[in-house]
């Protein structure tokens, strides 16, 4: 009698781990190194507020992260974001020079302010109105906490964001700095135009009730007396009125729009905080008008308007000049 046994199914080997794949433990250790500096950093130096110093964080910081990479491969970061960190520094240097020496816009600002709010607000301006009852000269409170931090955030996030975009997605990457390049320029061009002072400068030559600058001073109750130091540099060297429009919020919304239509909509309420939060954080702290607020998101609503126009023209024209003309019909003689 004959037996017959099937073949035993043949399990094909594993497939080795791709050399491309990071170790997690090596990308773990990178990371940790790169934070415990940063800290240090942090504490001893200031936070990242500046151009230049934000950028040699971001560069480190994707170096740690893809730290199994060969070198070469870092070195595109600072091929891609050089120019977009001169831009920013540039800009930064140009804003200093905007007003030329002309007096301020203020008392239209104030103006605007005061028939938007003044009737709900007793007359006051919502930043006197905000300080008279949240400010304690003696006393930081959470709130105060806050704010510093939502003011800070707005060297950060923007820049963080294409970071990500930049390591996950170049196409995406290069459409979120055409917008965000063309909404600093707007804004430096208005800034030339139509200097504004904000309210603690008003404030301080007489024009507005008082009006405290408060924007750094919650990280005193972490002891973290340093964290501003690059922050009040830059605020005391920068134009004191370049504040119409207000890109602190202008930034906050942008990012939000521009990843708004990627997440559910469940999540939005959550992202539309950021900018509500940092236009509570400007207007309490001193360093804009609600009407600042405003103009700058209608900047935002502009810049990705314009800017969707130009890229939808640019991709018909070059879209054309790759396909040429139709070939002629041949004629037909008879």
């Amino acid at each position: 009698m004959v037996t017959s046994t099937e073949p035993a199914p043949v399990v094909p080997p594993a497939d080795p781990p791709s050399p491309s794949e990071p170790p997690r433990r090596r990308r773990l250790v990178a990371m940790s190194v790169w934070g415990v500096a940063f800290v240090a950093g942090w504490f001893g130096i200031g936070l990242p507020t500046d151009p230049l110093y934000a950028f040699v964080w971001l560069w480190t910081a994707t170096v740690a992260w893809n730290s199994h990479r060969p070198w070469r491969t870092h070195l595109r970061f600072a091929r891609d974001w050089l120019p977009v960190v001169l831009l920013l520094a540039a800009y930064n240097l140009s804003r200093g020079f905007a007003d030329n020496g002309a007096t301020p816009h203020v008392l239209e600002l104030v103006a605007a302010d005061r028939w938007m709010f003044g009737w709900l607000l007793g007359g006051d301006v919502p930043t006197v109105w905000l300080q008279e009852r949240l400010y304690d000269p003696e006393a930081v409170r959470w709130w105060d906490v806050l704010a510093s931090w939502v003011y800070f955030s707005h060297f950060v996030v923007a820049l963080a964001a294409a970071v990500v975009l930049w390591l996950r997605n170049r196409d995406r990457w290069a459409a979120f700095m055409r917008r965000w390049a063309f909404l600093c320029a707007t804004g430096l061009v208005t800034y030339f135009l139509y200097p504004a002072a904000p309210p603690w400068w008003a404030a301080k030559y007489g024009l507005l009730e008082e009006v405290a600058r408060i924007s750094t001073r919650g990280w005193r109750a972490f002891g973290m007396h340093g964290a501003g130091n690059l922050l009040n540099a830059g605020q005391i060297a920068s134009n004191p009125v370049a504040a119409m429009p207000s890109l602190h919020t202008a930034f906050a919304l942008f990012v939000v729009v521009f990843f708004l239509g990627s997440v559910r909509r469940r999540w939005w309420p959550l992202l539309l905080a950021y900018p509500l939060a940092m236009t509570f954080t400007l207007v309490y702290a001193g360093e804009h008008y609600v009407i600042d607020v405003l103009v700058g998101w209608a900047y935002v609503g502009m810049t990705f308007l314009v800017v969707g126009l130009a890229e939808r023209w640019w991709r018909r024209r070059t879209t054309g000049r790759v396909e040429g003309p139709p070939a002629a019909e041949p004629s037909v003689t008879s």
